[in-house]
């Protein structure tokens, strides 16, 4: 049954599927008569499964054949339809960027793969998956049982996780390292290369909301108007920006450092306070390492800018603010140090980037580590503040902002996120630390905040 070729699910035939496949079968015990099965998925792109029996629990998820035009959505404005797509963290916005876009079912195959190999780098941080089936599309994962929540969400209720830049640093450090030529030979690189090659499309998508849209006219922009029109306009006429944003693009359609999850905002972790799990890396592909962690580093960032909005009376966020930024401070300052950790302890290996015989001298090591992570952290700081800029101006934003009822409120917030990320996308090589980099958003945030008072 799991090889017929492609069905959608339902809970009947879910249940007929789990009891043919032994993989999902072994997991919920003997008593498969008593499953209880939530969807949780939108029902169009992902149909996503809770399955839980007297025995076990596992989370089936399937990738729709075939993806419906959003248009046809005609009881939503497009503020909603994009408020919906944020919420689904899928790829229906793929929809509305008509037929040149088509998103093929196939991409569950890249989602499974890079699971698969973070979670053999990583397992305490990557949920197992128990299960591909490539003609069905469906995966079959470990269930991330509650209390486990979305991150991004996690943020705005103002929840403190101390283990979370713990966790994210060694995720990061070692997916990235041990996919990259730091430890592989080019021949096992260039053979992993070739097979995420595959994930085109969405490689192709990324390209165009990151790295392009937000800097030209475009129907798919959208912003917190009238309040940001200025802001939006002052995007798409900044050459200085553009000449930036064009070499990120070129590192990011060019270089194929290492294995990236391709989509490491906050709403791809889900935590609790002592467990984080990265899921959904449908946008994985061999891609440069200061992607994933500028997009992890620059979704803190926002979630900083947004905490004013979700300030009350009886909590003004500050303490959390503060939280925020020693979380983006610690994530790096973890990250360098454990990568350079893997690094010494395999310096001696295969890996063709750096060979022993050539660096073979302690102080040589030393500098070519320097070296090599500054250039990292300024990829980061690039990447980090391109990902912060489309998700003020670009297609797809994100709840930190947008559950922020009050517009004018919303819209501060956001300019103050969108001037702190125009800097550092253009002064990222002057930071030498991310520490700078922390006292720049306490900086920026400050001066703004006295204009606003200053103007009321």
């Amino acid at each position: 049954m799991a090889t017929e070729g492609f069905r959608p699910l339902d809970d009947k035939y879910l249940v007929e599927y789990i009891k043919a496949t032994p993989a999902l079968s072994l997991k919920l015990g003997e008593k498969l008569d008593d499953l209880q099965i939530k969807e949780v998925g939108d029902g169009n792109l992902n149909f996503v499964y809770i399955v839980v029996s007297s025995g076990g629990s596992v989370v089936i998820k399937q990738v729709a054949a075939a993806i419906p035009y959003l248009s046809s959505v005609s009881i939503l404005t497009h503020g909603e339809r994009w408020m919906l797509i944020e919420e689904l963290n899928a790829l229906p916005y793929v929809r509305c960027l008509g037929e040149s876009w088509p998103m093929t079912k196939e991409r569950a195959y890249f989602e499974a793969l890079a699971l698969k190999e973070h979670g053999r780098l990583c397992p305490a941080h990557v949920p197992e998956v128990y299960h591909f089936d490539c003609n069905m599309s469906v995966i079959g994962m470990r269930y991330l049982e509650p209390p486990h929540i979305i991150l991004r969400k996690g943020l705005i209720a103002g929840i403190e996780y101390p283990l979370l830049s713990e966790h994210m640093s060694e995720y990061m450090a070692r997916t990235l390292f041990f996919t990259s030529l730091l430890y592989l030979s080019t021949t096992e690189h260039k053979r992993s290369v070739a097979e995420f090659c595959g994930n085109v499309e969405l490689c192709r998508l990324t390209e165009q909301v990151v790295f392009s849209d937000p800097y030209r006219e475009s129907e798919y922009n959208r912003w917190t108007s009238p309040y940001l029109d200025t802001d939006a306009k002052a995007v798409r006429e900044d050459d200085a920006l553009k000449l930036e944003v064009a070499e990120l693009k070129s590192m990011f359609c060019e270089r194929a450092q290492a294995l990236i999850h391709g989509d490491l905002h906050t709403s791809s972790v889900m935590v609790t306070h002592d467990s984080t799990q990265i899921i959904d890396p449908e946008f994985a592909f061999y891609g440069p390492m200061g992607y994933d962690i500028g997009a992890f580093l620059g979704n803190l960032i926002l979630a900083f800018f947004a905490q004013d909005g979700h300030a009350v009376e009886a909590n003004d966020r500050k303490l959390y603010k503060e939280w925020i930024l020693r979380t983006t401070e610690e994530s790096w300052n973890l990250f360098k140090q454990k990568f350079i950790a893997v690094w010494d302890e395999h310096k001696d290996g295969h890996g063709d980037a750096y060979l022993p015989s050539i660096y073979n001298k302690p102080e040589l090591q030393h500098l070519a580590q320097e070296r090599y992570m500054i250039n990292l952290f300024h990829d980061a700081l690039g990447f980090g503040a391109a990902k912060m800029i489309r998700r003020i101006v670009g297609v797809a934003h994100v709840e930190d902002f947008e559950s922020i009822k009050d517009a004018r409120k919303r819209s501060d917030c956001e300019r103050r996120a969108l001037e702190f990320a125009k800097l550092l996308l253009k002064k990222r090589r002057q930071f030498q630390s991310i520490t700078e980099v922390v006292s720049a958003v306490r900086q920026l945030h400050d001066q703004i905040v006295e204009v606003i008072k200053f103007a009321l």
